[in-house]
């Protein structure tokens, strides 16, 4: 199994920083989840999945990734 980060709107895939290709062959294996979350947290990218890729097609596995970002809503300020 290869783990693979592949852009959601294109279909592309990460082979290094800014090259993204169509062919999952040429992609980089992260080896673990952990390892292509940390990728996309420190080099800021978003908009991406993680494809979890086997030799038999069919059984490959997309997983959706969400923003790590979470948004800050500050309680209201009580009334004067």
């Amino acid at each position: 199994m290869r783990i693979l980060l592949q852009q959601k709107n294109t279909g592309l895939y990460l082979k290094n920083s800014g090259v993204w290709l169509h062919d999952a062959a040429e992609a980089t294996d992260f080896l673990s989840s952990t390892k292509a979350i940390a990728y996309c947290a420190a080099h800021k990218i978003s908009g991406v999945q993680l494809v979890l890729k086997f030799d038999e097609h069919h059984y490959d596995i997309v997983m959706p990734m969400g923003s790590s970002r979470r948004e800050h809503h500050p309680q209201s300020a009580s009334a004067r």
